[in-house]
């Protein structure tokens, strides 16, 4: 299982979303899911409105490239109308193991027609992923309770789609019971293409590949 840390690998609330929880993420080998939105002209960090130290994406590509890591980027789209300038930065930094998701259908059609890399999304309320043909993969939300299944992760796997979970404790859940089921899909599945974005990144790579 390949680990996300959720907003960097942060130790404090206020760390989230700031270059030393990216730092600490990438130092210990996790890649990392962060929030991107514009403010004055600029692509930023922030999953909320952006504040005075917001981090700007140049400054995290910078850090992502400093590590020469060629670890996930999930990229959380929180505005309209980023796609040139995302794009821009992407092949500025040669960044290529990324992908965004989060958007409106017509905002991830203008993502597909840059060719910038994409998730689509499944949740207990997005039963039928759009553009699920164009995806490079597919972002598997549980907000209410536990619905993935082997057979759902398989069908993506073998329809080519990278898999990545949320786990169970960014919406306030109990994640043990649930993760044991992860692992036993995986060892099912047999794949290399599942992910699961977290806040706890250290206890999940014990958990699943300790």
């Amino acid at each position: 299982m390949l680990i996300m840390s959720h907003r960097g690998f942060w130790q404090s609330f206020e760390e989230k979303n700031k270059l030393s929880a990216f730092e600490r993420s990438f130092n210990f080998g996790f890649g990392i899911e962060t929030d991107i939105r514009d403010c004055n002209g600029s692509l930023i960090v922030s999953h909320d409105m952006a504040v005075a130290d917001s981090v700007k994406v140049n400054e995290l590509f910078e850090l992502y490239n400093k590590y020469n890591c060629f670890l996930p980027l999930a990229l959380n789209i929180k505005s309209d109308g980023l796609q040139v300038k995302l794009k821009n930065l992407l092949e500025l930094y040669n960044i290529q193991n990324y992908f965004v998701f989060d958007m409106s259908a017509p905002e991830t059609l203008q993502y597909s027609k840059q060719e910038i890399i994409f998730f689509t999304r499944m949740s207990e309320y997005e039963k039928n992923p759009f553009f699920y043909e164009k995806a490079n993969g597919v972002w598997l939300d549980e907000f209410e309770n536990h619905w993935i299944s082997e057979e759902i992760v398989k069908k993506h796997i073998e329809n080519g789609k990278k898999v990545c979970i949320v786990s169970p404790e960014l919406h306030g859940r109990k994640y043990i019971d649930e993760w044991k089921h992860y692992r036993e899909i995986e060892k099912e599945v047999e794949s290399d293409k599942i992910m699961i974005c977290t806040d706890n990144p250290f206890e999940a790579q014990e958990f699943f590949n300790g």
